[in-house]
Parts: structure tokens; sequence; C-alpha cells
């Protein structure tokens, strides 16, 4: 399948061991896997390019995750981020200091829901509990909606026809031929369920910061708890969506 044209073939990486990493800085930008093999329709790639034009405008280091997929099926805008890591299924192991991350890319219920995983396990084993704030995108994000859609819900008969369109003249639903995050929230439409709806979606925060007041927030709604926290003041996990890093990107973005 030929890539758009403005989807660069970027040549083989030079991979940075982990332990090379180094980020200095409170922000960082991950991108996972945006690939064809996974996002057929390259729904995310519009996204994933904004939140990485993004990064760099604002000197926020950008990484990229890559599997041992050929060059060819990923649809980057950019070949040059701060750090190539390789990443067979989301994996990072990386010494994870900054406090704010930004993310793209990857199949939210795989290797995306997998980098969030190693994210906040590498937060938990540090030695000072600090607040930590993890940056969706959701139009350069994809997901299978058959794996996060029930058919109990309310909305349940808008993504079937929705999944009927996109995927129309297949035969069914195509593995690699996702929606996007935003476009899930398109399907739902009311803000309550759509917050429901990426809540049961998100990785094991109880297991992994268990102390954690963890809340979540969609584009600037009121913070919803999910999770008190122990103690009298604990640090804080907080999962953010927001529509586009367009959004963010205006001189009278935040």
């Amino acid at each position: 399948m030929p890539l758009a044209a403005n989807a660069l073939q970027c040549p083989p990486p030079n991979f940075t061991p982990p332990d090379q990493v180094k980020l200095t800085g409170d922000e960082v930008l991950v991108v996972t896997h945006p690939s064809i093999a996974f996002d057929g329709r390259m729904a995310s790639k519009v996204g994933m390019d904004q939140a990485v034009r993004l990064a760099k405008s604002r000197k926020i280091p950008v990484i990229y995750l890559k599997d041992d997929g050929p060059e060819s099926e990923y649809f980057f805008g950019d070949c040059s981020p701060d750090y190539w890591l390789h990443s067979v299924d989301g994996d990072i192991s990386i010494d994870f200091q900054p406090s704010h991350l930004y993310t793209v890319g990857g199949h939210w219920e795989l290797c995306q829901s997998r980098t969030l995983h190693d994210v906040m396990f590498a937060w938990s084993r540090q030695g000072k509990k600090r607040d930590l704030k993890i940056t969706t995108f959701m139009d350069g994000v994809y997901m299978k909606g058959s794996m996060s859609f029930q058919e109990t819900d309310p909305y349940h008969d808008a993504f079937q026809r929705f999944v009927g369109i996109v995927n129309y003249g297949r035969g069914g639903e195509a593995f690699n031929n996702k929606l996007t995050m935003l476009e899930a929230m398109g399907i739902i439409v009311n803000g309550p369920k759509q917050l429901d709806f990426l809540t049961r979606s998100l990785p094991h925060y109880e297991r992994t910061l268990p102390d954690y007041r963890v809340q979540i927030v969609l584009d600037g709604s009121s913070p919803k708890v999910l999770q008190k926290g122990k103690g009298f003041n604990p640090p804080t996990l907080t999962f953010e969506f927001i529509s586009s890093a367009a959004n963010l990107d205006s001189p009278f973005g935040p």
C-alpha cells in the first residue's frame, strides 16, 4: 500500500539504548507505532503529525517507538525525533523523569496501553511520589472499536453505522481499518458517556499507583475523580484527553 505524499518513508533508524535516553525537562512526547499495519486508513496521521509539530515548536523532546515492521509501513511526517526506541508492543523502559507525558500514535487498547502502563510503572518505582500528568491527543491515537464499544452501550448502533461506512465494500471490520479516539467521541457525543467510555479503557492505575489520587479530564472539563488516593495530601495522576494538538497550537492556546 503506497503511503500518502506527506508521509515520509524514514531511513532505518538508529535506535538509542534505553539507558542512554536522557530527559531533563518536565515534558516529553512519545509516539507509539504509527503504522499502516495497524492503522491502514492512516486515520491518526494528521493528529500525530500535529502533535509532533507542537512538541518541536515548544522544545519538548520527542520519542518515536518502532517495532520490527518495515519503515515503509510507518507514516511519520517528520523523521527527526530526539530518540528512536525499539519497542515490540509499545514497551518503553527508560528512566522516566518528566512529570508530563504527551502521547499519540499507538493502538489504544494494545500497544498504547502498554506504553502508558510502562510509564506508570517506572513512575511507581521512584523514591519520591510526584504528580504525573498524561495528555492524550485523541485525533492522533487509533483504536479498534470492537475492542472498546460494547453491545449494551446506548451508542452501539451509531458505532456499527460508522464501522459500516469506513469498511464499506470490505465484507466486515478489517483489523487494520481503525478509527481514532476523536471519532469515537463523535459517535458517543454525550459528555458524561464519553468520560465513562474513556475511563473503562484506562491502563490499570489502581494496581500500579494505588496511593495516588486519580482524575480524568476531557477537553478542559472539570476533573472527575476516579480514585481518592491515600493520606492527607496524596500525589495526583491526571489522565487528560484533548481533541487535537491543533487546539493548543495557536497564539491564543495555553
